[in-house]
């Protein structure tokens, strides 16, 4: 069980699921548990999106498989986002789920299968600044570059590749050169590398280079 110190306001949480039923359930063990003030539920990614946007909260408790924009790119969407609450991903644990939702974003994950205190537990470590994987290593999974990137740094990388140029990029990603710079600084900076031609040639050594651009 994570460790987590106490604090005295509650923890803002939002909660988002596909099923009725499972959403209602979770509002009420929230509810009940003072360490939580629940503020907003969702059934669909794009309601969950828009409500944590105009009213933050510190822990989003999302469904991996949310109607219609799903687990994974609603995470990617709001990593960009300055106000975004940290997200724990509520699901099954076989297959690749924890796995994906460590690398679009997610600070935690708990299976539906647990114990609702494991849930509760969770939420309160996410909370504090933990990450709380139990089924992965999440060192050794931190390690790989391209966890740390966001999905404009990811999709300015991709461009590099494409071999554009400084002025094509700004035209491409409608903004000014200088952001542009300075993109590609935080860019190089996070890959561990000192130029364009690293930047590209470390692209094509992973799997970046190998898959469709739809599947990040």
């Amino acid at each position: 069980m994570p460790y987590v110190k106490a604090q005295s306001a509650p923890i803002t949480v939002a909660l988002a699921d596909s099923n009725v039923l499972v959403l209602s359930a979770m509002s009420e063990i929230f509810d009940r548990d003072p360490r939580f003030s629940l503020v907003a539920t969702a059934s669909a990614a794009e309601d969950f999106l828009s409500t944590v946007l105009r009213v933050p909260v510190q822990v989003g408790i999302i469904d991996w498989n949310l109607p219609v924009l799903g687990g994974k790119k609603l995470i990617e969407v709001l990593r960009d986002q300055a106000t975004a609450p940290r997200v724990l991903v509520y699901g099954d644990e076989a297959g690749a789920v924890p796995r994906q939702a460590l690398a679009a974003g997610a600070a935690g994950f708990t299976p539906r299968s647990g114990p609702v205190e494991g849930l509760l537990d969770t939420a309160a470590a996410v909370a504090a600044g933990q990450m709380v994987f139990p089924f992965l290593d999440v060192r050794e999974l931190q390690r790989d570059p391209i966890h740390q990137l966001t999905k404009r740094e990811k999709a300015l990388l991709r461009a590099l590749a494409r071999g554009l140029s400084n002025r094509q990029l700004a035209t491409e990603f409608e903004i000014s050169a200088n952001t542009v710079k300075f993109h590609l600084s935080n860019l190089y900076e996070k890959l561990s590398v000192g130029s364009r031609t690293q930047a590209v040639a470390f692209f094509f050594s992973t799997q970046m280079g190998t898959r469709d651009e739809d599947e990040d």
